[in-house]
């Protein structure tokens, strides 16, 4: 797929760290309850690192318990792209950043208690996050 913010992956290594590069270019996932915006409470809207697009609003944040920043919807659906990832031997769904491209997390459909009923499992080094009343 083309996306409107196209790079190399040697200039995407120059601009990110090792360690968002490992998750944002590489698909790989940040461990469990160790990321910054996990416990984030604040209003506001959660951007991709990558690229600063608006993926989510702070509405939508919910606490799934399952040691990522959760999210029942994105602030619109064509912010995100969702492809279906058979690594690790099991089917998920990954979603990335429909404007680079980059590894954003995995959406279940486990979420009874939201609007949606999904759960957008995101990485916390994926995102950026900016304070604001209105996101």
């Amino acid at each position: 797929m083309t996306y409107e913010v196209s790079k190399s992956e040697d200039r995407w290594r120059e601009e990110l760290s090792p360690e968002e590069y490992a998750v944002l270019r590489r698909a790989g996932t940040e461990r469990a309850w160790t990321g910054e915006l996990l416990d984030e409470k604040r209003v506001g809207v959660y951007r991709c690192r990558a690229c600063g697009n608006e993926l989510f609003r702070s509405e939508t944040k919910f606490d799934s318990h399952c040691g990522w920043p959760s999210f029942y919807s994105p602030l619109a659906g064509d912010r995100v792209e969702l492809l279906e990832d058979r690594s690790l031997g099991m089917v998920r769904t990954e979603v990335r950043c429909a404007r680079c491209g980059s590894h954003l997390g995995h959406v279940f459909d486990d979420a009874p208690q939201t609007p949606t009923g999904d759960r957008f499992c995101m990485n916390s080094i994926s995102l950026t996050f900016e304070e604001g009343e209105n996101g």
